[in-house]
């Protein structure tokens, strides 16, 4: 019987907080997930104006680590950016970091996550507006993905950029560019390789030197020295290739992790004595396995894909920016000699939260033709989120 997250945190937060303390948006991560769609943070008694069934709906905790949150954020996210797509081929592009950085990224995520975001848009940015590829401003969105199916860090950017490219003078002499060597190649993703390595070692570079990163695990010359010289030793690996099933098919996949965190419920299979198990991916065909971590382990992996607050992990670049998204948008499809969005499409995403609400969670599962009408509001119970927020406190960090 499948199991949910919040289970695997009680069942095994204690012995983990034994000997581990949480910093605050780990904290606040932990206690909405415990809490969420439980009388801690209260609900309303629903009542079928047909058939009279009663329910409880408990209120949900909307923390974006959560995995019973975000399905509906994450289909009207979609929904938006298919209205953005252009009629053209589109490339999927992965940025990955060599592993010699998780240690720095334990301590440091906000900068290494940021920096990676920055030297990947800066190195797509720049192949853009080469001549030798595009020579001009290309659009994409990245999304920042932190983990392996097993839960261990494996910090990674994907990536969905057109290929092509506004060009020329935006007010007189405008124009559409398409790649140089074919319509459905961007750029040579060893170059790719070596500028992103550049970049991302140049600001490394800077940041040991402006006392930026502070408790560095490779702090004094020797460790940053034999660090570089590993990270320079690896190859960073960027792969890319045109989607086969057109940039809906990556929008599809990217879409499960925008409003989602590291492990979705459907994963979770079992606790099994000191164990979690957890199904991972098989082969590059779809199967699947079970593994078993330990419980504390499994904690432990989880915490360390918490975001820091406020961190962006979804971000579009260049025609897709947002200061300069609907006039460069509306000038691609004016250049490609395309419709305006599709008005349904447009209409969709802006109420697709109250569609959906309506249709998922306002009929009653009984009768199926009633609907559920609330009869009593329940306010959240401070005792027990008092009761959760002591569960979750271990040693302080460091």
């Amino acid at each position: 019987m499948a199991v949910e997250l919040a289970e695997v945190l009680r069942h095994f937060g204690a012995g983990w907080l034994a000997r581990h303390g949480l910093n605050t948006t780990q904290a606040r991560a932990w206690r909405a997930i415990v809490g969420c769609r439980t009388p801690a943070l209260g609900g309303q008694r629903l009542c079928c104006e047909r058939c009279g069934a009663e329910g409880w709906r408990w209120h949900s905790c909307r923390n974006r680590h959560c995995p019973r949150c975000g399905s509906r954020q994450r289909q009207a996210w979609r929904a938006a950016r298919m209205t953005e797509l252009l009629d053209v081929p589109y490339a999927h592009l992965v940025f990955t970091l060599p592993h010699e950085l998780n240690a720095l990224a334990a301590v440091h995520a906000r900068w290494v996550c940021e920096t990676l975001l920055q030297c990947t848009a800066a190195t797509l940015t720049a192949f853009a507006a080469d001549e030798r590829w595009l020579g001009g401003i290309g659009g994409f969105t990245l999304v920042l993905h932190t983990w392996t199916q097993d839960l261990r860090r494996h910090l990674h950017v994907h990536a969905l950029m057109a290929c092509g490219a506004l060009a020329g003078d935006a007010e007189r002499a405008p124009r559409w560019v398409e790649p140089k060597r074919s319509r459905r190649f961007l750029f040579p993703v060893h170059a790719l390789s070596r500028v992103f390595r550049g970049k991302f070692l140049a600001a490394l570079q800077r940041a040991e030197a402006d006392g930026t990163l502070a408790r560095d695990p490779a702090a004094g010359g020797a460790g940053r020295a034999q660090r570089r010289r590993a990270l320079l030793r690896r190859d960073w690996v960027v792969y890319a290739k045109s989607p086969l099933a057109g940039p809906a098919a990556v929008l599809d996949y990217l879409s499960r992790y925008t409003h989602r965190t590291a492990i979705g419920a459907e994963r979770l299979v079992a606790i099994r004595g000191e164990q979690v198990l957890l199904r991972v991916r098989a082969d590059d065909r779809g199967g699947k396995r079970v593994v078993a971590i330990d419980g504390r382990q499994f904690v432990g992996r989880f915490l360390q894909h918490v975001l820091p607050a406020g961190f962006k992990r979804i971000r579009h670049y260049g025609w897709l920016a947002p200061a300069a998204k609907a006039r460069r948008l509306a000038l691609a499809r004016r250049l490609l000699a395309m419709p305006p969005p599709n008005p349904r499409a447009a209409e969709d995403t802006r109420a697709f939260m109250q569609r959906v609400a309506a249709i998922d969670i306002d009929r009653c599962p009984y009768c199926r033709s009633g609907r559920w009408r609330c009869v009593e509001a329940l306010p959240a119970d401070p005792a027990v989120l008092r009761t959760i927020a002591a569960a979750c406190r271990g040693p302080p960090q460091p």
